[in-house]
C-alpha cells in the first residue's frame, strides 16, 4: 500500500513539474559521452555548448543546468531544462588521475570533487522528470556502475532512454546494450559526429509524451 502511495506521489510530482518546466537529466559512467551529448543538443537548439568535455575521467564534477532548451521535430516542440551530471562511479581512486600527468595534490582534489559529484548526481535523481542514460557502446554494459544507475532509476519509476554512444567506432555494439537492459528503449548515436541524432530526437519526444 505504501509503495502504491509513493508511486502515485512521484507521478503526481512529475506531472506538476511538467506544467512548469520539464527536467531532463543526463546520467552515465565517466567518459561515456554525457557532456558531448549535452553540448550537441545545446549546439543544435541554442547555438552554444553547455559543458566542458575531456578525455580525463570526471571532467564534470558539478551539476550543470541549461534552461529553456527548445527542441523541434516533425512539427512538434518540446521545452525542458537540460541537466548534465557528474559521471557515476562505484570507486574513485586519486591514483587513476596520476596517469594523466596530474600532480598528486591535484589528483586528490579531483578525486574528492568527483566523489561529491557522484553523491550530488544520485540526490538529483529525485528532481528528474526523465533521464537519458549515456553508455559507451564499445564497452561491456554488464558492470556494477551501469547496474547501479539503472537500479536507482527503476526504484524511482523514472522514464528512461538509454543512449548507446560512440557508434562511429568499430567496436560499438548497440545490440549488446539492448540485451543488457531490455526494459528500456535504446538508441545508438555518435554524439561527437551527430550520427542518428534525428532518430534520437524522435525517441526523446516518445520519452516525455
Amino acid at each position: 500500500m505504501a509503495k502504491n502511495v509513493w508511486s502515485f506521489f512521484s507521478w503526481f510530482t512529475r506531472l506538476f513539474r511538467r506544467r512548469q518546466q520539464l527536467k531532463l537529466g543526463i546520467y552515465g559512467p565517466p567518459n561515456a559521452g554525457k557532456s558531448t551529448l549535452a553540448n550537441k543538443i545545446c549546439k543544435d537548439w541554442l547555438g552554444e555548448e553547455m559543458s566542458k568535455a575531456s578525455p580525463i575521467p570526471h571532467e564534470t564534477r558539478e551539476i550543470i543546468t541549461k534552461e529553456n532548451v527548445v527542441v523541434k521535430h516533425k512539427g512538434k516542440e518540446l521545452t525542458f531544462n537540460l541537466v548534465d551530471t557528474p559521471g557515476i562511479a562505484t570507486k574513485i581512486d586519486y591514483e587513476d588521475f596520476l596517469k594523466f600527468k596530474m600532480s598528486p595534490k591535484d589528483a586528490k582534489e579531483r578525486a574528492k570533487e568527483a566523489t561529491k559529484g557522484v553523491i550530488d548526481s544520485i540526490k538529483w535523481l529525485d528532481e528528474m522528470d526523465c533521464v537519458l542514460v549515456v553508455l559507451d557502446a564499445t564497452e561491456n554494459p554488464y558492470n556494477q556502475v551501469n547496474i547501479t544507475i539503472i537500479g536507482n532509476l527503476a526504484a524511482r519509476d523514472t522514464p528512461v532512454l538509454i543512449v548507446a554512444n560512440k557508434v562511429d567506432l568499430k567496436k560499438s555494439d548497440v545490440k549488446r546494450i539492448e540485451a543488457a537492459f531490455p526494459q528500456y528503449p535504446v538508441i545508438g548515436v555518435s554524439a561527437e559526429f551527430g550520427n542518428n541524432l534525428d532518430e534520437f530526437y524522435e525517441e526523446l519526444f516518445k520519452l516525455v509524451r
